[in-house]
């Protein structure tokens, strides 16, 4: 059975696949009260399951009319995307949970499958690269954009 986070993120996903804009704006008082959970969960979804490097945009206007807005970015080119993967998110160094998150946009966009990001994320695993920390994490952003480059000349 999912707990709650996986089934609030289950519900805003399908919402920003049926807008015809790719985004939604949300109460966050409104969603706990009907999902009968406290607010703080939603920011904890929000937070952790709708980050930049999942492919979306969180915006927030606290207050009394107050409201998140999370809107998922559109892939405009495959040359466009690997910029923004190697270059602004990858860049030198990369931890694990980073490098996972990325590999799974990859997935749900379609442009690797479960296979192919299943070892990507064991390439990279810090299980496999046995190194110090801070080398381990420039190592993995190595491989991955090295990856990426790869998959998107496909």
């Amino acid at each position: 059975m999912r707990n709650i986070s996986d089934i609030i993120e289950h519900h805003l996903k399908s919402i920003i696949t049926n807008s015809p804009n790719g985004s939604i704006e949300i109460q966050r008082s409104e969603l706990a009260d009907h999902f009968q959970c406290v607010p703080s969960q939603i920011n904890y979804v929000i937070n952790t399951r709708f980050t930049v490097q999942k492919g979306y945009i969180v915006e927030s206007k606290r207050g009394g009319g107050g409201y998140i807005r999370i809107r998922k970015v559109q892939i405009v080119s495959k040359a466009r995307l690997q910029e923004l993967l190697t270059e602004e998110l990858i860049g030198e160094s990369i931890n694990q949970s980073v490098g996972n998150a990325i590999v799974e946009r990859l997935l749900e966009e379609g442009l690797v499958n479960i296979r192919e990001a299943t070892l990507m994320k064991i390439a990279t695993s810090r299980n496999v690269l046995t190194l110090e920390a801070e080398l381990r994490d420039r190592l993995r952003a190595n491989i991955l954009k090295q990856m990426i480059a790869a998959i998107l000349l496909k």
